[in-house]
């Protein structure tokens, strides 16, 4: 889990995953999740090497404890392709990988399942993700829509992004600039698997995101 950004869009001077949520930290909420998972052996948290805040939350969940990696970097890929390196006297090449957002604090264990159930004998590997359902506009320099872009078949990336380890230390050893492990893979000249998710698994962008997420996370809790 990459988690050494700043979160600046939100506007906020605690960085983004420490806001609170539901009763605790938004980084927390996937954690337990993930952890909480029979199905992964080890879960580790990339952090920015001067990061003050992982330290005043205890980890108090059922499962293993997340282990914490000070190798953070300017960008996300940075940071994966850090952690990568950092986890590799314990990853196998052929280890599965899963890749999740410190920002999407609503995946749940069904998910989970889901994306391994499907991608576990893939021979690329693959990605939550939601078909779009909104039109979209495509804009010009003035501000103004250029064209509509037909939705059909298009889907919306979500994490986690699950591929095998020495796969996706390639990938993103030469791939530069991208904004998720797929795109690395693809520029392999690979495709992806997209395995079918909801709108629910949001990340937390803006201080609305926060909002909706805790009203996801507080309903489930009561249902």
């Amino acid at each position: 889990m990459p988690a050494a950004g700043t979160g600046t869009r939100m506007g906020d001077s605690l960085p983004k995953q420490y806001l609170p949520l539901a009763g605790r930290p938004l980084i927390h909420q996937a954690l337990r999740t993930l952890c909480a998972s029979p199905r992964i052996a080890r879960v580790f948290v990339v952090l920015a090497e001067a990061d003050g805040e992982w330290a005043r939350h205890p980890w108090s969940e059922p499962g293993a404890a997340p282990v914490a990696l000070r190798c953070g970097g300017p960008t996300r890929a940075d940071s994966v392709r850090n952690g990568l390196r950092a986890m590799a006297d314990e990853a196998a090449a052929d280890d599965w990988v899963l890749v999740h957002d410190a920002a999407r604090p609503c995946l749940t264990l069904q998910q989970i399942d889901a994306l391994i159930a499907a991608v576990g004998d893939d021979a690329v590997g693959g990605i939550l993700a939601a078909p779009v359902a909104d039109t979209l506009k495509r804009a010009g320099a003035d501000g103004r829509i250029d064209a509509t872009v037909p939705r059909e078949a298009l889907w919306q990336a979500q994490t986690p992004q699950m591929f095998r380890y020495g796969l996706l230390c390639q990938a993103l050893a030469q791939a530069r600039g991208v904004t998720d492990e797929a795109a690395a893979i693809e520029a392999l000249g690979h495709r992806p698997r997209l395995v079918h998710s909801d709108a629910a698994n949001l990340k937390v962008t803006y201080p609305a995101d926060l909002a909706l997420a805790e009203r996801i996370l507080l309903d489930r809790k009561g249902s």
